[in-house]
């Protein structure tokens, strides 16, 4: 049995995808990164979309597509979250 893989951009994309995204799983149990912060959910969401756009060019799977999808539209609404809470409790000078 042999295993053929071709390093074409859609697999070097979706392992970027990937590392991104476990980067910042472990830098959050590192206690490096805070879960609501901007850095972390910013890495979710680059990660997810490298993932997923790595499924939509190359080999398609449709669970794992729709597992990214909603991992990135999650990761933009802790994003716009953060964001309304960072405005809406910022000191007045």
């Amino acid at each position: 049995m042999s295993i053929n893989i071709t390093l074409d951009w859609t697999v070097v994309v979706g392992l970027i995808g990937m590392i991104v995204t476990l980067l910042a799983y472990f830098l959050l149990q590192a206690q490096k990164l805070h879960g609501n912060g901007l850095t972390y959910q910013l890495m979710n969401a680059l990660g997810a979309l490298g993932v997923a756009l790595s499924l939509v060019f190359g080999a398609f799977n449709l669970s794992a597509f729709l597992l990214e999808a909603v991992w990135f539209v999650i990761s933009i609404y802790g994003i716009v979250v953060a964001r309304r809470t960072r405005v809406q409790y910022r000191p007045v000078p």
